[in-house]
């Protein structure tokens, strides 16, 4: 049985990243078009994840061109707005019109966050977030919205409740959940973290990255909702939390087989219990995740 056929799809959490482009490795010329790009991308991979909908939201527009350029079973899970998932998100990047609603007193400051939003705002923040990803929906070409929390978000009441809320207003979505803080899986909160993931069908992401930090996750592999994930982030501790540099050089790392063999039975286990499992090569530095993916896919079917 393919990979394809037991619900696994393996893919990149880009196509787009400069390094990639630059480097050769993949594409078969650097002067590409946007279209020949993603399309030679879905050419050879079942699914991406598209990251840029975290700095700005996307427009209808855009995800249009986006079913039209790729195959019928071609699947994109796209991150989250980063208003949506309580990171600051910069004035400028809000819609023309939403930013004239924003009250006086926040639209001063330098970054905008979600909790200090009215109510009404929220949720139209929301709205018009799942209204632009409609193409991809109503042609089941979406697979999930990845919320990737920021690691001062806790497990707390507060937390909890706004995760219900946003997959509330979600609830057209499926939702996968990344965590940033390592006590959303510590002793105390890893049973509460995983059941209340499952109670409201949200996918627990699971995560390859570097260990020891606060912000680190254990590799730890759950099934919680219809549709299971991994993101591997490679494990590149010297950069991990390191300032001023670009997310490419964060997440520069070239999985060894001994590494990517280590999640097989995880995997297994996770294809066993989902309906479909998404593994995203986040170490998208050159053609680094393309390798990766290539190199587990080729575990996978031996």
């Amino acid at each position: 049985m393919t990979l394809a056929e037991r619900g696994v799809l393996l893919g990149t959490c880009s196509w787009t990243d400069p390094t990639l482009i630059e480097s050769g490795g993949f594409y078969p010329r650097e002067n590409m078009s946007a279209e020949e790009r993603l399309g030679f991308y879905a050419d050879n991979f079942p699914v991406v994840e598209v990251d840029a909908t975290y700095y700005a939201p996307p427009s209808e527009r855009v995800v249009g061109m986006w079913v039209e350029r790729t195959p019928p079973s071609f699947t994109f899970d796209v991150k989250a707005f980063r208003l949506l998932t309580q990171h600051p998100t910069p004035h400028r990047s809000l819609w023309k019109d939403f930013r004239e609603a924003v009250p006086d007193e926040l639209a001063a400051k330098k970054n905008i966050y979600m909790r200090d939003l009215p109510r009404d705002l929220q949720a139209e923040a929301c709205s018009r977030f799942a209204q632009a990803l409609m193409p991809l929906h109503s042609t089941g070409k979406l697979g999930v919205i990845l919320f990737q929390l920021p690691p001062y978000v806790y497990p707390n009441r507060g937390s909890y409740g706004y995760l219900k809320w946003a997959a509330d207003q979600l609830s057209e979505y499926r939702l996968a959940v990344e965590f940033r803080n390592q006590r959303w899986l510590d002793t105390e909160h890893h049973d509460d973290t995983l059941a209340f993931l499952a109670r409201h069908g949200l996918t627990y992401v699971c995560v390859d990255g570097p260990q020891g930090f606060a912000s680190s996750v254990p590799p730890i592999a759950a099934a919680t909702a219809e549709v299971a994930e991994v993101r591997f982030h490679g494990r590149n501790a010297t950069n991990w939390e390191k300032r001023g540099i670009s997310a490419a050089e964060r997440f520069r790392y070239d999985y060894s087989r001994e590494e990517l063999e280590e999640w097989l039975p995880r995997i297994e286990a996770l294809a066993d219990e989902a309906d479909e499992v998404h593994l995203m090569m986040n170490n998208c530095f050159a053609d680094f995740g393309i390798r990766s993916a290539r190199a587990l896919s080729d575990l996978l079917a031996s």
